[in-house]
């Protein structure tokens, strides 16, 4: 049992596994569409960042190296509490030789209550910034957004690209990006949406379905800098939860730096549920 990288015949893996573990009232988590976001920078770059933990053939647990010192990492419903592979789990990104993680400070990203995050707590690792998961039920129609809506396609990309690079510091989201991010295998489960302000394309979302009944996820959502304040967050969220239930999903879910309360607002106002804070461990 070990971290399987590099090897392209991995992608497919990780992402039926994540979809099959995404359910309702599981602890926010790794979601397929986190790997459908990431493959905006190709599938060469996806497959060196994920890791794979599997057990007597089948993926346990899944792991995104989302940044250099940034890992994801979510573990199968029935292994959570798996003492053997916590340990190894543990021993993995513990160790830099390992190729997991990096030396130097590192963070963490996984579920509440496995036994490999209790493991973490008992070898030195620390509590960082706190996070806001937020979810809508999708069991009733969702209210009209109040705004024009356009799903958006291959030829209309650099609407979408255009809006994402304006909503976020240092974005490098490119209409290549967008073509490259619907050509991976999660894209056939996703939607991106532009609102309108008037006539000028306002604020942008992506969300990802998991598949029928199953929680889906808003990835990135945006509002340009120069059509704040307009309420254009709101629909483009209601929108978002819209596409989910079109899709098939039971939930729409979302998560946000607690720090970034604007947007925490944004989806409350949209008909989330605020859910318990959670926290990435921190290693220094």
């Amino acid at each position: 049992m070990g971290a399987g990288r590099g090897d392209v015949t991995v992608l497919p893996e990780a992402v039926d596994a994540l979809r099959e573990w995404q359910r309702e009232g599981a602890p926010f988590q790794l979601h397929p569409g986190d790997l459908g976001w990431f493959w905006r920078f190709g599938e060469e770059a996806l497959t060196a960042a994920v890791r794979v933990w599997r057990r007597d053939g089948r993926v346990v647990a899944v792991g995104l190296l989302d940044s250099p010192g940034l890992l994801r990492c979510t573990i199968a419903p029935d292994a959570q509490q798996d003492e053997s592979l916590a340990r190894r789990l543990a021993e993995d990104v513990s160790d830099p030789e390992r190729g997991v993680l990096p030396a130097g400070k590192v963070c963490i990203d996984s579920p509440v209550g496995t036994r490999f995050k209790e493991l973490l707590f008992s070898r030195g690792w620390q509590t960082d910034e706190p996070w806001t998961p937020l979810r809508r039920d999708l069991t009733s129609p969702v209210p009209d957004p109040g705004a024009r809506i356009e799903v958006i396609g291959p030829d209309r990309a650099h609407l979408h690209a255009a809006v994402i690079r304006a909503s976020f510091e240092r974005s490098t989201f490119v209409d290549e990006r967008w073509h490259t991010m619907a050509s991976g295998i999660p894209y056939a489960d996703a939607r991106s949406l532009v609102a309108y302000d008037g006539d000028a394309a306002a604020a942008a979302v992506t969300v990802w379905s998991a598949g029928p009944g199953k929680p889906g996820l808003l990835e990135p959502m945006g509002v340009h800098r120069d059509h704040r304040g307009r309420g254009l967050g709101r629909a483009i969220t209601l929108a978002a939860a819209a596409a989910l239930r079109d899709l098939g999903s039971s939930s729409a879910l979302v998560c946000t730096p607690s720090s970034n309360v604007g947007a925490v607002a944004t989806y409350r106002s949209a008909g989330f549920e605020q859910l318990s804070e959670i926290a990435d461990l921190r290693r220094d």
